[in-house]
């Protein structure tokens, strides 16, 4: 009852102070700015002797509870020793278990019984969930970080910094009003194969701007709404076409949250 998807397109690195030590960090990314990544690390590294290098022995898999799953955590528990990292997803409870293991290790042998998935059905999983992952769901110098939901993932700390933009995100947070988030969206038809336009607009049945779509595959799929228009019928231009879509809240957000 547990589904494994291999993410492809995730990279990690490797940071120790020699080659002769074990890793201290390992740091997941998207592997579409791995460049701008390790420029970024060794921009602040200064003198340190730190070596940031890709960790392509290791890979990477998701592992998300079924519908008859069972006890899945004390599987995890026996496996533990036979992966290189094991632990529950930081984001949220509903992505499940983030397993890092050595290049072709056997999945069937770590857990018995699992179903090694996709890496589509780890995606539409996430877009189900309104989980947001990778450039192309928050694209760098665009999206905001309340707005993409990361104080509800572990992706924010509002006592220690500094980042940049910490100020605009800390004052948002404490006195301002988050008035777009992104949300999962379900279309009345699939999108086509090719796909459509990222940042898309999103319009209100009188023709009036509801957000942008962000990504998807099927008839799910992630958009950053306008929280005021999101129990309105709302639709999407497809090649001319008009397609419908409802959005909703995730049952995995914070129930006492008022923004």
């Amino acid at each position: 009852g547990v589904c494994f998807s291999d993410l492809v397109g995730v990279t990690f690195f490797r940071l120790h102070e020699s080659p002769e030590e074990e890793p201290h960090i390992l740091l997941e990314c998207d592997s579409g700015v791995l460049d701008a990544i390790q420029k970024h690390l060794k921009l602040y590294k200064i003198r340190r002797k730190v070596n940031i290098a890709p960790c392509l022995d290791l890979s990477l898999w998701a592992v998300v509870p079924g519908e008859q799953a069972g006890d899945i955590t004390s599987s995890l528990a026996k496996c533990a020793g036979q992966a290189v990292i094991l632990t529950p997803d930081p984001r949220t409870e509903v992505m499940g278990w983030r397993l890092i293991t050595k290049k072709g290790a056997n999945l069937s042998e770590i857990i018995p019984g699992s179903h090694i998935g996709n890496i589509q059905d780890y995606h539409r999983h996430r877009y189900q969930q309104g989980i947001p992952e990778g450039v192309k769901d928050i694209p760098p110098g665009v999206a905001l970080p309340l707005e993409s939901n990361l104080a509800y993932m572990n992706g924010i700390s509002f006592t220690k910094g500094c980042y940049i933009g910490q100020e605009l995100t800390a004052r948002t947070h404490h006195v301002g009003v988050i008035r777009k988030r992104l949300l999962p969206v379900r279309f009345s038809a699939p999108l086509p194969e090719d796909g459509i336009p990222e940042g898309a607009e999103i319009l209100t049945e009188s023709g009036k701007s509801a957000g942008k779509f962000r990504a998807g595959g099927g008839e799910v799929g992630i958009a950053l709404l306008r929280l005021a228009n999101i129990n309105e019928p709302l639709c999407l231009n497809v090649a001319g076409h008009k397609v419908k879509l409802t959005a909703s809240i995730p049952e995995w957000w914070p129930k006492s949250t008022s923004k």
